[in-house]
């Protein structure tokens, strides 16, 4: 199992490092798991879905190929059988995948063929009888020394030709397992050949450093995130297993649909127009209340907006609908990426440096105002302009057609059920309205009275805005909560909601203790 493993990865370096079958078939059970389940892996692991996800798969992969081996010991059918589905099943993913073609069921083909080709040669290696040769020129079997039909120097000699032989099939084992090692590292090799570091480094110094942030932007000193969050700290959230890897000159992006003009753009074209910084809070759909899945970054890129000019729009279009090289697709409203003040960008710099691989090299959409799984395609392929009856890799699950970005706030300092000496002590947090703006924040404790809380100085009305509270906490358990009000009036509900169909909101509370 592990050479039809290996031997299928080295194969995916010469196509697509998706068309791995481990990569394929993980993918394809993203495609296939149950949304409840997705937000459940979501909300318990994290940024570390993914590696659960292929820890898990290994797991089960391992567990069958021991009870493979076990109904294997007499006749080598169970094997045959088992590899043989796993092959099919990689096959079949491969074909359906979205974002590889028929060619890219080549791996899984691969794996096919080498796994039961291997798994043959060593069911009959081991299953092959140990045989001696005696001084007058016969053979003598282990069996037939143990049978007593031979003398006592028979059985000796045939024990140690039946040593010898399961001496073999532990080297050929030991043999096929390196190879199969090596042949996963080649095809790792294969995958990074693509150069992406060296175009990262070529790409960063066409982008310019981040503005400078006005003073008391954050409180970080008292517990709050710092204002732009550094890139390897960014939250991630998507559906790639794999991290896509680009090479520059390869990208293109292709627009059309209900346009004037089609157009298709290589880095070169895209980096001639005219090119904005932004500094932009994003936020996840899937953010829970007090979550973390919320970032602040400046990005540089080309206006959406001014694309859209050039293309022309015609008139019905509603949205549009982008598609990753991965094949991820999203939504965005039209009329928002054309508003004049709303900045939506083709980003390929971040935080001063091109865009990590893990957001999007070489080029992903960023929309203000907008939760990422419908405005912010990461290694984007094609934008097409479409009306909302074509659906979306998300909205085929249920989350919403539109998803502006709820008013929310989140305590950071204290910590859930941290001790601190009773007292004056400060509360501080975050919170957001993207790209309405935050108006105030206001915190109260043990259920009384709402108090208004100190606001960091405001950047823009795209990003976060930190607050703290002075409060006197007496001496035992208590709670606190909080709760925001946009610019536009808007505060807060207390009611919790899940982040199912459009984002969660309610008012964040944690408990903590005052000694």
């Amino acid at each position: 199992m592990a050479f039809a493993l290996g031997a299928g990865h080295l194969a995916s370096g010469f196509t697509s490092p998706n068309a791995s079958p481990y990569l394929a078939v993980g993918n394809t059970a993203i495609d296939f798991t149950p949304e409840p389940v997705k937000q459940f892996a979501i909300r318990q692991f994290g940024e570390s879905d993914k590696l659960v996800l292929l820890g898990g798969m290994g797991l089960v992969i391992l567990l069958l190929a021991v009870i493979a081996g076990l109904l294997s010991r007499r006749t080598a059918t169970p094997g045959l059988v088992i590899i043989g589905a796993f092959g099919v099943i990689g096959v079949i993913a491969a074909l359906f995948r979205r974002d590889l073609a028929v060619p890219d069921a080549l791996p899984a083909a691969v794996a096919l063929v080498s796994g039961l080709g291997v798994f043959g040669w060593l069911h009959r290696l081991a299953s092959r009888p140990a045989t001696a040769h005696r001084p007058d020129g016969n053979t003598v079997t282990a069996g037939d020394a143990g049978s007593g039909e031979t003398g006592g120097d028979d059985t000796a000699t045939a024990a140690t030709s039946s040593t010898a032989s399961r001496r073999t099939f532990v080297l050929a084992a030991a043999g096929v397992t390196v190879v199969a090692g090596g042949a996963a590292a080649g095809g790792r090799l294969l995958t990074n050949r693509s150069g992406v570091d060296a175009a990262r480094t070529e790409v960063g110094r066409i982008v310019p450093a981040n503005p400078p942030v006005p003073r008391g932007a954050d409180f970080a000193s008292q517990g709050t995130p710092s204002f732009i969050t550094p890139n390897k700290d960014f939250y991630r959230v998507d559906t790639a297993l794999s991290v896509p890897r680009i090479r520059l000159d390869d990208w293109r992006l292709r627009i059309h649909g209900m346009v004037d003009k089609e157009l298709t753009l290589g880095f070169d074209d895209l980096i001639t127009r005219r090119v904005e910084q932004r500094t932009v809070t994003m936020t996840c759909v899937s953010n829970q209340v007090g979550g973390d899945y919320v970032s602040t970054a400046t990005f540089t890129g080309v206006p959406i907006r001014d694309l859209l000019d050039e293309v022309g729009v015609r008139s019905g279009a509603e949205q549009v609908f982008s598609t990753s090289v991965d094949g991820y697709t999203a939504g965005t409203p039209l009329d928002v990426l054309r508003e004049a003040d709303r900045g939506a960008l083709l980003a390929y710099g971040m935080n001063g440096e091109a865009l990590p691989a893990e957001h999007g090299f070489p080029v992903r959409m960023v929309t203000p105002g907008l939760y990422g799984y419908l405005s912010a395609t990461k290694w984007l392929a094609d934008m097409e302009l479409t009306t909302f009856d074509k659906q979306t890799y998300w909205e085929e699950r249920g989350w919403a057609e539109r998803a502006p970005i709820k008013t929310q706030s989140r305590i950071d300092r204290p910590q859930p059920f941290q001790k601190f000496p009773a007292g004056k002590f400060t509360v501080a947090g975050v919170a957001w309205a993207q790209p309405t703006g935050i108006e105030r924040v206001e915190v109260r404790v043990d259920g009384g009275p709402w108090q208004q809380a100190d606001l960091a100085t405001e950047v823009n009305e795209q990003t976060w805005r930190m607050w703290r509270a002075e409060i006197e906490f007496p001496p035992g358990g208590h709670d606190i909560e909080c709760r925001a009000t946009d610019k536009s009036g808007y505060t807060q509900q207390a009611r919790r909601v899940p982040p199912v169909p459009d984002g969660a909101t309610g008012w964040h509370s944690i408990f903590c203790t005052a000694t």
